[in-house]
């Protein structure tokens, strides 16, 4: 721990990488760690090659290879086990600990991260001297450029030259730019940090095997990924870093531009002409690699109090220690940890140093979308308290049942991505043995997942953006066109893809709609001849090739075909065919009577004892609450029918609890209709019948939070009842209200231990609920609202 410092500083393009892997490789045992996990891969193949697989390990937040017995370990920064000793330690672009997202790690590295023989800390001059104060014994290095970089004016988008690498600062720019050049020139590569390593090399290898002639990425170009650039081009100066946006430093600028011209080859940079000619100042510090020395670095205490989970979050926010340093105040596991603290079952079972030790591990599973959304912490929640249940372990179904949704490559590339990331962050959880049952299974199960969807999002960048399907077709007359009709509904032209068939509407691809008019044409001519086998298809296939979507939408073939319209009545819903140039008014009639079918037969089998009980109702009182409950799709509040319920003769109750109703203390429903399945269709019969909320409601749980947003009716249609904050089961109020009903006969009472088990609730949540059914509180103890008042009127 005595051995001096190394700082190996220089501008791009120096060989810093290089020298510092060919010193680890020295040593008998070596660790570098690395800002990326695309930069980790790299140098990890590069180190297997040299020394074999046996003798290295890859650690990183979503892959680790670990042989038996490594010596040496490439990582990304954040994944570093700086458990192990080992001889030679480096840590690369410590610069970064200015980073406003991360830069606390990097810091933590600078002043902790040590080998026993040798320690290299790698990065731009600009934080030498921050270096020099933090780190005085340290032993300083500069390694200059190789080649030459140079400014060369603004260039227009349409007239770049060869080996161009176009940077933008947002993914909706990666996916503009990118269109503007394939228009003019033929295609381009992209690279943006959203791309999993499998994709980003493919779309690479486009690039380098001459492919396509230019390249189009986010800043994240300027981490170090070494590619065949001459020319490095400029669509802003500005950026979001996480907070807002802000200017682009000159450093920042000169850190990308420095990926213009590798090795001894000279390279230049600047702007495209929408941007405009840069700052002299700009480019004499990025031609000279002189920018303006790091003042401050984000800092964040390693040492953290794990009493509670209020105690973390103080601790998270201690006050740095020196002026240089910022306390970080964004880190993603921050944020994830204070949205926890949150939820009232999570605070429960986070007691004891070790429970919010791990209540802390879960928080760092990161979010690969980068939004940090509340479905995201209630998944952190969600692993959290399975960790926490008696199994310590998440449980396998609820693994296999998210990797299944998550492992499916159709969709566009927005869809693509959002799934890429979803499953990084089970690729994240699984390398996490303890955590999960069959680990090494999951992370190959995860692994071949995020591959399958890496090559399909691969495949559809390429597609849009690399294609060019008017310069085929122009060969061809239009009758000479070969066009085929893949079974999953891709229309392929001359095998080049024109769309895909959703249902019984053609979605031409982007690239096909702007090439020429035949080969839409064609794909139109034979989806005419297909279209007849197509309906057949559909009046043939049986009922569980159908899904009833959350918004009323018919789905086949995972394409909605149909959606739901007010009908008749509440439960028989009309069936409306969606607009479709292919389908004549024939064939529209045939789909529409076959799915008119299904949804008869999916109504009357869910909702069959209210049918029978609307179909034969019995005379007298009981046939109007009948109608009322058929109308409410099964159960309706007790005061809303008082009148029909003080109606009914003795025979006439028996009679409909012989049919299945209930007769509650707040409602009157049938408790056949209160299962999971028949809920969800109740809600979407509400939402059809009233043009109301396509949410999906409740599932069946004893209770929900209460969404203000929803009416009370459809609370009711789906079988519960409003009453507090909680929208409770109508069977599972009841029984509470009996139980509170028996208590207030003797006078005020206390709630029982019952109640939260009954209403589904935290115990916290019990006095509202029965508030909200007309139960008074005070000091603790309830008593009917009504009996209060007669006490009052008796005393007075």
């Amino acid at each position: 721990m005595d051995r001096p410092v190394t700082a190996l500083l220089g501008p791009t393009n120096t060989g810093k990488t290089y020298l510092a892997i060919e010193r680890m490789l020295s040593h008998p045992s070596g660790m570098v760690g690395f800002p990326l996990r695309l930069l980790a891969r790299e140098n990890y193949d590069r180190v297997a090659a040299l020394v074999g697989e046996d003798a290295v390990a890859l650690i990183t937040g979503e892959e680790r290879i670990v042989p038996e017995r490594p010596a040496y370990f490439i990582c990304t920064v954040e994944a570093m086990p700086l458990e192990r000793r080992v001889d030679f330690l480096a840590v690369d672009e410590v610069q970064l600990a200015a980073d406003r997202e991360r830069g606390h790690v990097f810091t933590d590295r600078i002043l902790n991260a040590r080998g026993r023989l040798e320690t290299w800390l790698i990065g731009a001059e600009t934080i030498r001297p921050l270096l020099r104060r933090l780190l005085p014994d340290a032993v300083f290095q500069t390694r200059p450029r190789l080649s030459t970089l140079s400014y060369s004016q603004p260039k227009r988008l349409g007239k770049l030259p060869r080996r161009s690498a176009v940077v933008v600062f947002s993914v909706r720019e990666v996916y503009e730019v990118a269109e503007r050049i394939r228009r003019a020139q033929g295609g381009a590569a992209l690279v943006f940090g959203a791309l999993s390593p499998r994709t980003r090399n493919a779309q690479v290898g486009l690039y380098q095997a001459g492919d396509v002639d230019h390249l189009v990425a986010t800043d994240a170009i300027g981490m170090g990924l070494n590619l065949d650039i001459d020319h490095v081009v400029f669509t802003g100066l500005a950026k979001f870093d996480g907070v807002g946006s802000r200017n682009l430093t000159a450093a920042e600028v000169g850190q990308i531009a420095g990926r213009a011209g590798r090795h001894v080859r000279d390279g230049q940079f600047g702007p495209t002409s929408d941007l405009g000619p840069f700052d002299r100042r700009l480019v004499e510090a990025v031609e000279g690699h002189r920018f303006a020395a790091l003042r401050s670095i984000y800092w964040r205490s390693d040492a953290l109090d794990f009493f509670s989970p209020l105690s973390l979050l103080g601790s998270l926010e201690r006050r740095p220690p020196q002026p240089s340093f910022i306390r970080m105040r964004h880190a993603d596991d921050h944020r994830a940890l204070a949205l926890l603290v949150r939820d009232s079952e999570t605070m429960g079972l986070a007691r004891g140093p070790e429970a919010v030790e791990l209540l802390w591990e879960v928080c760092q599973v990161p979010d690969f979308q980068s939004v940090m959304t509340d479905a995201h912490a209630r998944l952190l929640a969600q692993v959290y308290h399975f960790l926490r249940s008696p199994a310590g372990r998440i449980p396998e179904d609820y693994l296999a049942a998210h990797v299944k949704d998550i492992d499916r490559t159709e969709g566009d590339v927005e869809t693509l991505l959002g799934r890429i990331a979803a499953i990084r962050t089970w690729t994240y959880i699984s390398h996490r043995s303890a955590w999960v049952p069959d680990a090494r299974f999951w992370q190959e199960r995860t692994r071949a997942a995020e591959d399958r969807l890496s090559d399909a999002l691969h495949e559809r960048l390429t597609q849009q953006f690399v294609d060019r399907p008017g310069a085929v077709i122009a060969r061809y007359e239009p009758s000479e066109l070969v066009t085929s009709v893949a079974p999953d509904g891709e229309v392929l032209v001359q095998g080049l893809r024109a769309g895909v068939l959703e249902g019984f509407r053609f979605a031409p691809d982007a690239s096909a709609r702007e090439g020429s008019r035949g080969l839409l044409a064609a794909a139109n001519r034979a989806l005419r001849e297909l279209v007849s086998d197509r309906v057949g298809d559909l009046e043939s296939d049986g009922d569980e090739a159908f899904r009833l979507g959350p918004g009323g939408e018919i789905q086949w073939r995972s394409a909605a075909v149909a959606r739901l319209a007010p009908g008749d009545s509440v439960v028989s819903p009309q069936v409306d065919v969606l607009p479709a140039e292919l389908l004549d008014p024939p064939r529209r009639e045939r789909v529409r009577r076959r799915l008119a079918s299904w949804v008869e037969a999916q109504v009357g089998a869910t909702l069959g004892a209210l049918l029978a009980l609307r179909d034969s109702a019995p005379a007298g009182a009981a046939r109007g609450l009948v109608f009322v409950l058929a109308e409410s799709l099964g159960s309706v509040r007790r005061r809303d029918v008082a009148e029909q319920v003080a109606a009914l003769s003795r025979s006439d109750r028996r009679e409909l609890s012989r049919r299945g109703v209930t007769l509650g203390r707040l409602s009157v429903f049938l408790p056949a209709l209160l299962r999971p399945a028949t809920i969800r269709l109740r809600a979407r019969l509400f939402a059809v019948r009233h043009r109301g909320p396509s949410a999906p409601g409740p599932q069946g749980e004893p209770s929900v939070p209460l969404d203000r947003a929803l009416p009370a009716a459809f609370y009711l249609a789906c079988g519960y009842q409003p009453a507090g904050r909680r929208a409770v089961r109508v069977d599972r109020l009841d029984r509470a209200a009996s139980v509170a009903a028996r208590l207030s006969r003797t006078g005020p009472f206390v709630p029982p231990r019952e109640l939260p088990s009954i209403l589904g609730c935290p115990d916290a949540e019990v006095a509202a609920v029965l508030s909200g059914i007309g139960y008074v509180e005070r000091h603790g103890r309830f008593e009917w609202r009504r009996r209060r008042h007669r006490d009052a009127r008796r005393r007075a």
